[in-house]
């Protein structure tokens, strides 16, 4: 159901044929049809925006090519079906590249090849209005308040941050430790900003390995190397005239940061394997863990990149330094997991709030929500107490050693700690180990660790 009209203007100086027209699609009684036989008198209603408009291409005061540019300038969203006694193919196709949604030569099957037409335009009008709508909706979804939750000095700092972030589409730097909400910040910032109806494309870094994050952000052409089947657009290209955004960017090669540099700075990219230059617009937010100044001064971060990254800075502070947004975010995860699960309402003792403010949260608010969900679910009654708020299980176990193994069954099971607790960032947890990201790769690919 359709609460607002179909527009449809009917534009020819032939009075027969336009009610001929005007009846054969009232027979739809959503549309609401206006005829018109001079294209000045026309012009002059395009203020009320027709979401279709049939032009005959042979007008007395104005030729079809002039008037299909005129529609186009004042009101570009209508859709024009130009309706023409003569088969000329070279003007059909001069006039579809002009903008016209089709062209259809006058004779007794006109009727209804507009109906069809006009039909096709109306669903790709609801479905265009069903995405904005869905686009909204998300947009609600990443409201600032509703994806970072606290009232800290702190907190309130990076929300007076976001809301600059997205009142432009200049660069944004997300920093903070693991688990502190990098991304959803970036959604925020994109989902309530200027692009927020175009496309959100995220990447990790840190996630791709090393010989493939050029084709992944860049795109390859068909045979650019084994296995590169067909051509595959970029993450850039899919991004084109909306938002990037590059996670753990202090994790991309150094080598490949100068061609990132250009396309920042040219804003064009050429895919693997090709030589056709193709331009892309689209706003970047990054973010990573790491001070990439400190990483500039030892040489793993070119130093002119950094600047064209830097943009507007967002810190993230990590959850020990947030006082009692602590006990703010607890409660919201615990209302959250006990309605989804049915479980009635529940409220944190004195204790155990104590308890929370105690802890210094090295997993930040990821492992504050775990640690809430599963005291939702030890709790024997409606007051959570504090012998149900078990920080050893994200932590690991006192008896490591208690049980004697062989050294790769210890660096198997330390790998895979410090994987399930980093996100399974591997090249992360390759510089926290102070082993090769290989060899890593090469346990994951072994089974002998379990990886997302």
């Amino acid at each position: 159901m359709h609460n607002i009209p179909f527009k449809i203007f009917i534009l020819d100086d032939d009075v027969w044929y336009s009610e001929l027209l005007e009846y054969h699609l009232s027979l739809n009684p959503d549309y609401a049809l206006k005829k018109f036989h001079s294209a000045k008198e026309c012009l002059a209603q395009l203020h009320e925006r027709p979401n279709v408009l049939t032009l005959d291409y042979s007008l007395p005061d104005k030729n079809g090519a002039e008037v299909l540019k005129k529609i186009k300038e004042q009101s570009p969203d209508t859709q024009v079906v130009v309706i023409s006694g003569q088969e000329d193919v070279a003007t059909a196709v001069d006039l579809l590249k002009k903008g016209a949604y089709d062209y259809i030569v006058k004779d007794e099957d006109t009727p209804e090849r507009l109906w069809n037409t006009v039909n096709k335009i109306r669903e790709n009008v609801s479905l265009r209005e069903e995405i904005d709508q869905l686009k909204e909706e998300i947009g609600q979804k990443y409201d600032f308040g509703k994806v970072i939750i606290g009232n800290s000095d702190a907190i309130k700092r990076v929300f007076s941050m976001m809301n600059k972030a997205s009142k432009t589409n200049i660069t944004v730097s997300i920093t903070g430790e693991t688990g502190t909400g990098k991304e959803l910040v970036a959604k925020a910032i994109h989902y309530n900003g200027p692009k927020k109806k175009s496309p959100y494309v995220a990447v990790n870094v840190a996630a791709i390995p090393r010989e493939l994050i050029e084709s992944e952000l860049f795109g390859h052409e068909k045979g650019a190397f084994t296995g590169a089947v067909s051509r595959r657009l970029g993450k850039f290209e899919e991004a084109n005239k909306g938002t990037i955004f590059l996670d753990e960017i202090g994790e991309l090669d150094i080598n490949l940061q100068a061609k990132l540099l250009r396309v920042l700075q040219e804003k064009e990219i050429t895919r693997v394997g090709g030589n056709t230059i193709v331009p892309v617009d689209a706003r970047i937010i990054v973010a990573t863990h790491k001070n990439l100044i400190e990483e500039v001064k030892k040489g793993n971060f070119r130093e002119d990149l950094y600047y064209r990254l830097l943009g507007l800075p967002v810190h993230l502070p990590p959850l020990r330094e947030r006082g009692s947004d602590i006990l703010v975010i607890a409660k919201h995860f615990m209302a959250a997991f006990a309605k989804e699960n049915g479980l009635g309402k529940k409220s944190f003792s004195p204790q155990a709030q104590e308890k929370l403010l105690s802890y210094s949260y090295p997993g930040n608010v990821r492992e504050l929500k775990a640690l809430v969900e599963l005291a939702v679910v030890l709790a024997d009654d409606e007051i959570i107490h504090e012998h149900d708020i078990n920080f050893t299980a994200s932590q690991p176990e006192k008896d490591f050693f208690s049980k004697e193994r062989t050294l790769k069954e210890y660096t198997t099971e330390i790998v895979q700690r410090f994987l399930d607790k980093y996100d399974h960032n591997v090249l992360y947890v390759a510089d926290k180990l102070d082993i090769g990201k290989s060899t890593i790769y090469r346990m994951i690919q072994n089974n002998e660790l379990i990886s997302k």
